[in-house]
């Protein structure tokens, strides 16, 4: 499988039902889930390890990853949102093992984390709680994050000794999903980040 093709099957699932504006739920695009576990693919962070997706929402990461052949468990919040990952890995045919819990309750190790953290630019409140996690789960993070906490990002990162390397900057195109949006698609600069310690 190449990334192109990864990319199309990603595009095949389902997204949040009812999304919840509390959890900043937006299903990551299929090209920027597809370039970011490539990535980690070619890097040989995905293949045969064992991998977590911290905030696994619809599956969309955690899927990405069972297909390049990782041994992947999820972490959510929201049972409705495991529901959905469930239906979409069985309609992909791969296992998935998802745990309903809070990120900061995760526990153990692995070899790689995967993540899309709820966009937060005010305070990086999110961005601090789902990196903190991961850089305590193992060494190699593969993150996507708000293209404003740019340069907040490289200095935590690099105060909880992880190199941040930036791989791409992409627009993440937000549809219409809660009532206070005005326009049908929005979109988001983000950055695609791998972090690796030191």
């Amino acid at each position: 499988m190449n990334k192109s093709q990864l990319s199309r099957k990603l595009g095949k699932l389902q997204g949040f039902v009812k999304p919840k504006r509390s959890l900043r739920q937006y299903m990551t695009p299929p090209s920027i889930a597809s370039e970011l576990l490539w990535t980690a693919f070619m890097n040989n962070d995905i293949e045969a390890k064992i991998v977590f997706d911290l905030g696994c929402g619809t599956g969309v990461l955690m899927i990405g990853a069972a297909l390049l052949g990782a041994d992947v468990t999820g972490f959510d919040i929201d049972p409705s949102a495991i529901k959905v990952a469930m239906k979409n890995a069985q309609s992909i045919g791969v296992e998935a093992l998802i745990y309903e819990m809070d990120i900061e309750s995760v526990k153990g190790f692995c070899d790689t984390v995967i993540m899309n953290p709820p966009f937060m630019v005010k305070g990086g409140k999110n961005d601090k709680v789902f990196l903190e996690k991961a850089f305590s789960l193992c060494d190699q993070v593969y993150s996507i994050h708000n293209s404003h906490t740019r340069d907040w990002i490289k200095k935590f990162a690099k105060s909880k000794g992880f190199k941040p390397d930036l791989i791409s900057t992409r627009e993440f195109m937000i549809p219409h999903a809660y009532e206070h949006h005005t326009k049908v698609k929005g979109q988001q600069r983000v950055d695609l980040w791998f972090f690796h310690k030191v």
